[in-house]
């Protein structure tokens, strides 16, 4: 499975993205500002291409378990130079991410916030479960394609 998340639009606190599993449109991503130099908990991930696994440890984890019976792990953004426990999860503003990726169904491209989260957070996780567990790989792209 192929996860895409194509940057669109940022502003010096936040960054927008459209999201799409293998080819197709899922929802809307939230990610922190990029930095030329990374500040621990303010910097959106380099463009590149990362592959993604479950994380069965952490408080995310923990939390999530209780919340959704679904829930087998967090999934789990690996080997991104300077970054470590970069997950996939709910929220709806720049505060929430700490460098993740957030999820949401309806954008708001003025303030840099989405909604519908946990709606999409579990559709998206669903997919890519099922995909996880088939055994197929998993990696997730991050493509700048700001026009301005």
């Amino acid at each position: 499975m192929r996860i895409l998340v194509a940057r669109y639009k940022s502003s010096s606190e936040w960054t927008l993205s459209k999201v799409y599993l293998d080819g197709d449109f899922e929802c809307f991503g939230l990610e922190d500002e990029k930095r030329e130099v990374k500040k621990m908990h303010e910097t959106r991930i380099d463009e590149g291409t990362y592959k993604v696994t479950l994380r069965t440890f952490g408080g995310h984890h923990e939390r999530y378990k209780k919340k959704f019976p679904e829930h087998e792990g967090m999934l789990w953004i690996r080997d991104v130079p300077k970054f470590s426990d970069i997950l996939i999860h709910i929220g709806n503003t720049e505060k929430d991410t700490s460098g993740c990726l957030l999820l949401g169904t309806l954008v708001n491209e003025k303030n840099g916030t989405v909604s519908g989260s946990t709606i999409a957070y579990r559709a998206f996780y669903k997919k890519v479960l099922k995909a996880i567990k088939a055994k197929e790989e998993v990696t997730i792209t991050f493509k700048d394609i700001e026009t301005g």
